[in-house]
């Protein structure tokens, strides 16, 4: 007679190795189905069956799950980091993992539906991994006015994409950010401007970066928008983040944000009514405004790493 080890491993072996089902299975031993289904994991428990899954993307399914569950995603991305990943690495990886999910549901977008782009590193590290589809002939929009910095610029990641997927590109004619209320009140009164914001507002898809107020991690500081003493200024105001050049304060808001007032683009509550937003973003100096982006509703998929992720639920446990 076998033993209980031994009567694992064959059952474990038609199931796995043979693609048997647990009724087949169950007819050769004399068993139910339902003890089949028990043994199965009796065996994987036990370590008698081993399951590795090969990705190409090394990726934390653990805390993706845990990120959907918690903040009620559509999906989640978390780049598997080690000691030997630099910034630049793992950037690229979570730019990575962005491109794949965008490459999986670009293709369910009906036709005349928009994707929508706004700027940053991260977003530049997901439309760079995106592989060229120029069959889809999707049209793609700015969410915001342009920056002037190439690598990471609104209008050129727009571009970009457009480019990708066969589509055409619509331009937001102005800059993201203006020196006066009253300035940005003449450009949106212009009939094209009014009608690329409207247009942006009606994407199915956005994909955007989580920006930050530390100096370190500025995308305002580093495109030469701000200075120091700017964001100084923006941190006496409560903000903690930007998402489309709009700033927030911990509890998500934007009003009281004086710098908003002066920012050409798509308003925040606009992010939350469109269908799918992916926010890609990672470094410890985000982990405060991408924390409160996801509990503001700001986005529905979000990919970044796994030193990321960790230090946002720790946040939250320690309160």
């Amino acid at each position: 007679m076998p033993n209980r080890e031994e009567t694992l491993a064959m059952v474990a072996s038609l199931y796995y190795q043979l693609d048997q089902t647990q009724s087949q299975i169950a007819g050769r031993l004399g068993v139910s189905a339902s003890k089949i289904s028990r043994m199965i994991k009796e065996a994987r428990d036990q370590g008698i069956v081993e399951i590795n899954v090969r990705v190409s993307t090394p990726r934390d399914f653990l805390l993706e799950q845990e990120f959907i569950d918690r903040f009620g995603l559509q999906d989640a991305y978390v780049y598997q980091t080690s000691a030997e990943n630099s910034p630049a690495d793992t950037l690229r990886g979570v730019g990575a993992l962005a491109a794949g999910y965008l490459q999986d549901v670009i293709p369910n977008l009906g036709p005349g539906e928009l994707i929508g782009v706004a700027w940053g590193s991260g977003v530049h590290a997901a439309v760079s991994a995106l592989p060229d589809d120029p069959n889809r002939h999707i049209d793609v929009v700015q969410l915001m006015g342009g920056v002037g910095a190439l690598d990471m610029d609104s209008p050129d990641l727009a571009r970009m994409v457009a480019a990708k997927l066969g589509g055409r590109h619509y331009d937001l004619h102005a800059p993201v950010l203006v020196e006066q209320p009253a300035v940005r009140e003449t450009f949106v009164s212009e009939p094209v401007v009014a009608e690329a914001i409207r247009r942006a507002r009606s994407v199915k898809l956005a994909i955007t970066g989580i920006g930050t107020v530390a100096d370190e991690a500025s995308s305002f500081l580093r495109a030469g928008l701000l200075t120091r003493n700017d964001l100084v200024q923006l941190r006496r105001e409560g903000a903690v983040g930007e998402m489309a050049g709009r700033y927030f304060d911990a509890q998500g808001a934007s009003d009281a944000i004086s710098l908003n007032r002066r920012i050409i683009g798509i308003e925040l509550d606009d992010l939350r009514r469109i269908p799918q937003v992916l926010a890609v973003a990672c470094g410890g100096a985000k982990v405060a405004s991408i924390r409160t982006a996801l509990g503001a509703g700001y986005l529905s998929v979000l990919a970044t790493d796994g030193a990321t992720a960790k230090a946002i639920l720790e946040t939250i446990d320690r309160e």
